[in-house]
């Protein structure tokens, strides 16, 4: 295979240039690319499965904005829809019509939803659940769990995933400990823990937040014991389930990870693929639970651009398209075959491969991948060194092993041919453990 050096003499000026003006260079941590050691690229434009950035360079990209773009980047009828949207404003600080067709697509698809609340993203949509949990409860603890990130909200950076693994620590500085007192985080994927602090607290636990399939430590697959286990504990201690589909949601077969899972959540939060490329995020439920929000209740929740018009017009067409069932077959029938030919590589070299719905991770060890723990023990040497490889073979991964990574409507099977070859030829060249049988 022709492997050549890309260059990337432009982007790593324009790294040096926006350091000047922004922290880090970067507008969000994880695109510093600090677990990989270089600089990052700098992109200028996407079409369908594809990136360019400003040397020329054009990649086959699986990040796809951190799996917004479900059915690739810039597809037309998101764009028309979008273009008509604008022609008529772009935010009005009042209720449209489309607002409430977008709540509907949601609704009608996601069993668990009665109704729905748009915000801005997926963090103001975790925020919004967390406080009506509380209120609804009366109670103040948040059960989360290792690894499981939820946005950047004070609350919640314990022990998250993403980019705060790829800083290599646990939380954030400039949160004062009383913010955190009422967050316990315990591991993913392990029962005794989560049964031992609810034998011991349960009756102080307003809700259980969790990724059903963590997004955020590569995609964690659930066992089925610990998730029944939670939603017993729910149950008898009559506390509430948030299920964080920020990633999830929209993104498999059944929906959600809550249907294809068989779990029941009474409040979800949304975003990613509902905006379509935009900044839109959702929390939603049971009736009971979001009339607490005002103004029909005392939950407090406002936002300048929440439901702003061009985002829901990119979030409508976006839904719009998922819920026929020849473009959903067409995803799927294409995620079947690349998560197939995945599956015969990682038992003929020796790794681990996880996938749900369009998201996917390869984990560069044989051992068994259950968690955040299991993730970290990884080298990020050999994860820096993958990516590079691929990245020189015009294949761009998420750039950090924390991160789940993911396919389009647009990776058709020549495509995904292609980057399975490459992956091969990349495993055969850096992989210490795995040999060819």
């Amino acid at each position: 295979m022709n492997m050549t050096e890309n260059n990337t003499m432009q982007s790593q000026k324009a790294f040096a240039e926006a350091n000047r003006y922004i922290p880090g260079g970067v507008n969000s941590p994880v695109r510093a690319w600090k677990q990989l050691g270089v600089s990052p690229i700098f992109i200028q434009k996407a079409k369908d499965a594809f990136l360019w950035d400003i040397d020329e360079n054009k990649y086959t990209d699986y990040c796809l904005s951190w799996g917004v773009f479900i059915l690739g980047h810039r597809h037309p009828y998101v764009i028309k829809n979008v273009k008509q949207a604008l022609k008529k404003g772009t935010s009005y600080g009042a209720p449209t019509l489309q607002e409430t067709e977008l709540a509907r697509l949601i609704c009608n698809r996601i069993p668990s939803i009665d109704k729905v609340r748009l915000v801005n993203s997926g963090t103001e949509a975790v925020m919004t659940a967390v406080r009506l949990a509380r209120a609804y409860t009366g109670r103040n603890v948040i059960v989360k769990f290792d690894g499981c990130y939820h946005g950047h909200s004070d609350a919640l950076l314990v022990n998250a995933g993403s980019g705060l693994s790829t800083l290599q620590q646990a939380s954030s500085k400039g949160i004062p400990e009383d913010t955190v007192r009422h967050t316990i985080s315990l591991p993913f994927n392990e029962t005794e823990p989560i049964t031992q602090f609810f034998e011991k607290h349960g009756h102080t636990v307003a809700a259980i937040l969790l990724e059903i399939v963590p997004g955020n430590m590569g995609v964690i697959l659930p066992k089925p014991e610990f998730i029944e286990r939670i939603q017993q504990l729910a149950a008898h201690y009559n506390c509430l389930i948030i299920a964080d589909e920020v990633i999830t949601g929209f993104r498999h077969r059944l929906v959600t990870a809550q249907q294809e899972y068989a779990f029941k959540a009474h409040l979800t939060t949304l975003g990613k693929i509902i905006g379509g490329g935009f900044p839109v995020g959702a929390v939603g439920g049971r009736s009971e639970i979001m009339n607490l929000l005002a103004p029909m209740g005392p939950v407090y929740q406002a936002g300048t651009l929440s439901g702003n018009p061009i985002g829901v017009a990119a979030g409508i067409a976006t839904l719009s398209l998922l819920a026929q069932p020849h473009q959903l077959k067409k995803i799927f029938d294409q995620m079947s075959y690349f998560e197939k030919n995945m599956q015969l590589l990682s038992q003929k070299y020796q790794f681990r491969f996880h996938a749900s719905g369009t998201m996917f991770s390869i984990f560069l060890t044989p051992e068994e991948i259950i968690n955040l723990q299991s993730v970290s023990r990884i080298p990020d040497s050999l994860f820096a060194e993958f990516h590079q490889q691929l990245r020189q073979l015009n294949v761009y991964f998420a750039p950090s092993k924390y991160e789940a990574n993911f396919i389009s409507l647009a990776h058709n099977h020549k495509i995904l041919d292609d980057t399975l070859n490459k992956i091969e030829f990349t495993i055969k060249k850096i992989y210490p453990y795995g040999h060819h049988k």
